[in-house]
């Protein structure tokens, strides 16, 4: 066993030297290629070689100061890409190893794609390039502080002014306030805004639109424009290096064009006309955000169980005889149980994130081809995905820390921040117990279908053998069975598929299908996890 300078013997070598694998065959597997090892091995490098994107003080900063510092990281990072003329592969990669939330988050993960996704190909020609060259800065302007996950409920509107060929952007209750957008507290000067569309007199709906909020000239507001920071958020650093805001209109103008006008436009005479261009095609974009949300689970579930497993092999207690060494706490069979599963399901994140990027592909070649059959099905399996994977992973977090004993509750452990930064993640981008309610209605639709005589496909396929599922039971006798990977995917899908059934007939029971939902959805949510897990 290898020791340091201090004669101590170092564990992790130890524990290294008899891995029963394949480390380097690992390490591919986890990043996809033997490319993507070498990429992330270098970007890693370069950011960890770099003293600006230090991180070690960043829990005992001020809020006022970790600011100042993402602003600085960011604009760095931003010189280092151009400097280095990095690829896209390698910028991500480098933003990402920089590991402190800002800004250039939003406005690379959601402004930009929004035009992208939803506007014309003359509104991504005008604004595309300046987001490119971070001539304006964007945010998502979606959130509001009286509605989040029930999107068609926001109250902010944009009434089109014929006369002068405007949307009067307008915030009409103080519920109506945009709530939570990140970089809209300080950095942003534009953001996709999204409001109920009035023309004619008619409300059509929820619809995004470009809106500049702060002069290009010396930053200031607008006017009409009331806008700032919400506030501290919950751990040390952590999330509080993002800017989240508020933001509020009073009848702010701005020109027709800067409706996002991909799907629906209003013409010069304020006519609301629909575009030959389908809107499932937004269900794309959904896909690959909640496909970037899984993944990122697993990257961070995969931080915390490499701390806890490296503290498991480092820290020693009991066990000591006639003076002898203590026990590695890795050891013993408690942690291992605790650990291993955790270890296991960081794995399992990482490839289902994969199998996702693989639906994404296949859900934008369908939807180009006007195929829209499999849309509610990968609806589902993003919604349900999104939800078990980031439950799951805040809820690791936590049990690493306690793996690591008191040493854990140290920001300098890691854990803390960790855990803080993460923990949004079961929030934005649809609460966990929305979404897990909006996989219940997609199965209890298809087990309605099954009976009806409809054959499955898909990732719902197995329950066109609905009779045997029904009735059969598991032919596992010993732990060695476990290994059969047939009998595990039968004992889940029998599992998924009861627990369907059952959820169905319990509303069917109530005297309304609604009055069934309301009464069953506390053991609908954990009836949906099945069908996610298998």
């Amino acid at each position: 066993m290898a020791a340091d300078g201090g004669g101590e013997p170092d564990h992790l070598a130890g524990e290294r030297a008899t891995a029963q694998f394949d480390v380097d065959g690992m390490k591919v597997a986890w990043a996809g290629s033997r490319h993507a090892v070498e990429v992330a091995d270098r970007m890693a490098r370069l950011v960890a070689s770099d003293p600006v994107f230090r991180k070690d003080t960043r829990t005992m900063l001020s809020r006022k100061e970790l600011f100042k510092d993402t602003l600085k990281k960011a604009a760095h990072a931003w010189k280092r890409i151009v400097e280095l003329r990095l690829t896209e592969e390698e910028a991500n990669l480098l933003r990402l190893y920089v590991d402190q939330p800002g800004y250039v988050d939003l406005h690379w993960g959601m402004f930009v794609p929004a035009i992208k996704g939803q506007g014309t190909e003359e509104q991504q020609k005008k604004w595309l390039p300046m987001a490119y060259k971070f001539q304006i800065i964007g945010c998502y302007a979606q959130t509001e502080l009286g509605h989040g996950s029930n999107v068609q409920g926001l109250e902010t509107t944009a009434t089109f002014d014929p006369s002068t060929d405007e949307f009067v952007m307008h915030s009409p209750t103080l519920t109506s306030s945009k709530w939570w957008p990140g970089g809209l507290g300080k950095a942003s000067t534009h953001a996709v805004v999204y409001a109920r569309l009035i023309t004619e007199g008619k409300d059509y709906g929820i619809h995004g639109f470009i809106v500049q909020l702060r002069s290009l000239d010396d930053h200031s507001p607008l006017p009409g424009v009331t806008l700032g920071d919400i506030g501290g958020k919950f751990g040390s650093g952590a999330y509080n290096s993002m800017d989240n805001g508020v933001l509020r209109f009073d009848h702010v103008r701005i020109p027709r064009d800067q409706m996002l006008m991909r799907l629906s436009q209003v013409t010069r005479e304020g006519k609301y006309v629909h575009s030959d261009v389908p809107k499932q095609l937004l269900y794309g974009t959904m896909v690959y955000v909640r496909q970037t949300i899984v993944a990122d689970a697993s990257k961070a579930l995969s931080r915390a169980v490499c701390i806890a497993v490296r503290y498991s092999a480092i820290r020693k207690q009991f066990g000591s005889q006639d003076g002898g060494p203590e026990t590695q706490v890795l050891n013993y069979k408690t942690q291992q149980s605790r650990l291993f599963p955790l270890l296991a399901s960081a794995y399992a994140y990482r490839f289902v994130g994969q199998w996702l990027k693989w639906l994404y592909t296949d859900v934008n070649q369908k939807l180009e081809a006007k195929d829209y059959s499999t849309l509610p099905e990968a609806h589902a399996c993003t919604a349900g995905l999104k939800s078990v994977t980031t439950s799951a992973t805040a809820d690791a977090i936590e049990e690493c820390r306690k793996l690591c004993g008191g040493h854990g509750y140290l920001n300098s452990s890691g854990l803390p921040e960790l855990f803080a930064v993460y923990v949004p993640a079961c929030t934005y981008e649809g609460d966990n117990v929305v979404l897990l309610l909006q996989v219940a209605r997609f199965l209890m639709k298809t087990v309605s279908q099954v009976a009806a005589g409809k054959q499955p496909v898909g990732t719902i396929a197995y329950m066109g053998n609905i009779q045997h599922l029904m009735q059969c039971k598991s032919a596992v006798n010993t732990a060695e069975d476990w290994l059969n990977p047939a009998a595990i995917k039968e004992v889940f899908e029998a599992r998924a598929l009861r627990m369907a059934v059952n959820c169905a007939q319990n509303i069917s029971k109530a005297p309304s299908q609604e009055e069934g939902w309301c009464c069953t959805s506390s053991s609908v949510i954990s009836n949906m996890k099945a069908w996610v897990l298998l």
